[in-house]
């Protein structure tokens, strides 16, 4: 089996700069729906925007990760079966 088509595994690191950046990012829009000088009617939809926007990011990345999963696992088994019916073929065998 090749390295290329294993999952890639995320550092510690790079998981909490992950984590840091979407609160950081989230934090700094909601404080300026908070604080821009805005009627509630508009804080709310801006506010309605957001979660929209943090879930749908969310479904998107999740849509992605399982695409590429699936496509891992199906170029695994593809790799699987041909190393299957290469190592069953004989070409100095005749079939009758």
């Amino acid at each position: 089996m090749t390295t290329l088509n294993s999952p890639s595994k995320n550092t510690a690191a790079f998981f909490l700069q992950a984590g840091i950046a979407f609160g950081v990012s989230l934090l700094g829009a909601l404080g300026g729906i908070l604080f821009l000088p805005l009627d509630l009617w508009q804080r709310l939809f801006l506010a309605m925007t957001v979660l929209f926007l943090v879930t749908s990011s969310f479904t998107l990345a999740k849509v992605i990760r399982d695409q590429e999963e699936a496509a891992t696992i199906r170029v695994r088994l593809d790799e699987a079966r041909m190393e299957k019916l290469l190592a069953e073929h004989n070409p100095f065998t005749t079939s009758s």
